[in-house]
């Protein structure tokens, strides 16, 4: 008797995400299951494979949310680098909206660099804002949905029932 596998699911931090459209668009070639999460209404395709949820408005409940169900054979797509944290720790891939993996071995650096910049921000300093979201940020971040849901797929994830 063979096993239907697990199906791979993604949650999306979507209030501020980019490329909502994308993980639309690949997660449907690939079957996956996709729940967009958001503090308040979003707009999302008619399709039974994509889930709105709308949680209250306290604070990180978002991320509290997408935290309690992500784990193996999930993908999280977020640039909430707490929230990266953990997600990978769970076990789920995470994926920056500019196509930037978080793991085990660079989301300490990534927390530690912007816990940083938040003390320096409170102490007054001029930081900047985060570059401008570019084409290549967009088609990097395809590339790095595609190859985690492969690496999912050959883990033995796939169109299963969740």
């Amino acid at each position: 008797m063979t096993e239907t596998p697990q199906a791979i699911t993604l949650y999306v931090d979507a209030d501020a995400c980019p490329v909502k459209s994308e993980i639309y668009r690949v997660a449907g070639r690939h079957g996956a299951k996709v729940f967009v999460v958001s503090n308040s209404f979003l707009q999302v395709p008619q399709d039974p494979l994509i889930e709105r949820v709308v949680v209250s408005a306290g604070f990180d409940a978002a991320d509290n949310w997408i935290a309690e169900r992500a784990g193996r054979g999930s993908i999280v797509i977020t640039a909430d680098i707490p929230l990266a944290s953990r997600c990978v720790k769970a076990g789920a891939e995470v994926i920056g909206p500019t196509g930037k993996p978080f793991t085990e071995a660079s989301v300490g650096m990534a927390l530690a660099t912007r816990n940083l910049m938040e003390d320096l921000r409170a102490m007054g300093e001029v930081t900047g804002g985060p570059r401008a979201f570019s084409a290549r940020d967009r088609s990097a971040f395809l590339s790095a949905l595609d190859v985690a849901i492969n690496r999912l797929k050959r883990a033995g994830f796939g169109s299963g029932a969740p």
